[in-house]
């Protein structure tokens, strides 16, 4: 069936639209919204058909509880260094183009936020509010059985964006966050996860601040031609 040109421009405008949002508006969201969003993802791809997501929901005070034994962790560096991830999310050694974008975004939002190079309390602070969902009324984690290898992590990887277009396409915005990842077995314990499972990432859910400055920032993509080669 050829889409109408209606449906492509809802399509485009729902994953165009995706950003991370920073903060928050305590608007409840619905938990059929939610089912309906998990429903929606879970039509992702994966090699014959494993699946491999688990996905937990915290809102209420399982959502706060959580972010209370995280940020007592975070805030104590003698027990924060005692948490460490599971998995290398970024590369043990940085290089360009690759670094030269991820110091852009960090002083573009802290430039926001006006928070200057050398301070650390602040930056400290603004880091600790992922461990809070950045105020989102619902806080997702998302776990993947140990025995599963690379290729399923990618199919979690359309997974987790399906989560985000969907939101989108309900009004709703998301940040997904690796930041979580270092706090594993805190959180493994607190939403009672079995030991087979191993955390992937977490992210937050609700409806965007509109009025929070940090929410104004856009990032930069490389054009097409930056990342593709055509060989005919």
């Amino acid at each position: 069936m050829k889409p109408t040109p209606e449906q492509t421009a809802a399509v485009d405008a729902a994953i165009t639209s995706r950003k991370s949002i920073r903060a928050f508006l305590p608007t409840p969201v619905p938990r059929e919204t939610i089912v309906d969003i998990l429903r929606i993802a879970s039509r992702a791809p994966s090699g014959t058909n494993t699946q491999p997501w688990n996905v937990y929901v915290l809102t209420g005070a399982a959502k706060d509880e959580l972010s209370r034994k995280i940020l007592a962790a975070y805030d104590d560096p003698e027990e924060a260094s005692t948490h460490k991830e599971e998995y290398a999310y970024y590369p043990i050694e940085w290089r360009s183009p690759f670094i030269d974008r991820r110091r852009k975004i960090g002083w573009d939002l802290y430039g926001l936020l006006k928070i200057g190079k050398s301070d650390k309390t602040r930056m400290h602070d603004q880091h600790g509010r992922n461990y809070t969902f950045f105020d989102a009324p619902v806080g997702l984690m998302f776990a993947i059985d140990r025995i599963m290898q690379q290729g399923s992590w990618l199919d979690f990887g359309m997974f987790l964006q399906n989560i985000m277009v969907a939101a989108r396409a309900r009004g709703l915005d998301t940040c997904p966050q690796a930041a979580f990842t270092q706090f594993h077995r805190i959180i493994m314990e607190h939403i009672g996860a079995p030991t087979n499972q191993m955390l992937v990432c977490g992210m937050s859910l609700g409806h965007a601040d509109p009025n929070a400055v940090e929410n104004t920032l856009a990032t930069e993509r490389e054009p097409v031609s930056g990342f593709t080669r055509f060989l005919e």
